[in-house]
């Protein structure tokens, strides 16, 4: 793998990390969590967004970080980053391009 790629995995596990402190600590609900990421995510993957260049798997590339820290902000534990991968390829949306 990658050297980028396992600095990529360690940033966002990090992050994850970070989220599950917020929300033990009361100072964010796990639900203001998820509407944050829910509107990053919109942002990149919207259809109001000038995407038209980008292909669905790049779009999915873009939006992935985004959808793992969802995936791990809606665990009550923390879970490792092949569980997190696995649990963002199931529950993936489909695009509108997309046949």
């Amino acid at each position: 793998m990658n050297a980028a790629n396992l600095q990529i995995e360690g940033l966002l596990m990090a992050v994850a990390a970070v989220n599950r402190c917020l929300v033990t600590k009361d100072i964010l609900l796990r639900d203001e969590i998820e509407r944050a990421l829910a509107q990053a995510e919109a942002a990149i993957t919207g259809d109001d967004r000038a995407i038209e260049d980008l292909t669905p798997a790049n779009r999915d590339a873009v939006a992935f970080p985004i959808r793992l820290l969802r995936a791990a902000n809606a665990r009550d534990a923390a879970a490792d980053f092949a569980a997190l991968t696995r649990s963002v390829g199931q529950n993936k949306g489909r695009y509108n391009d997309q046949q």
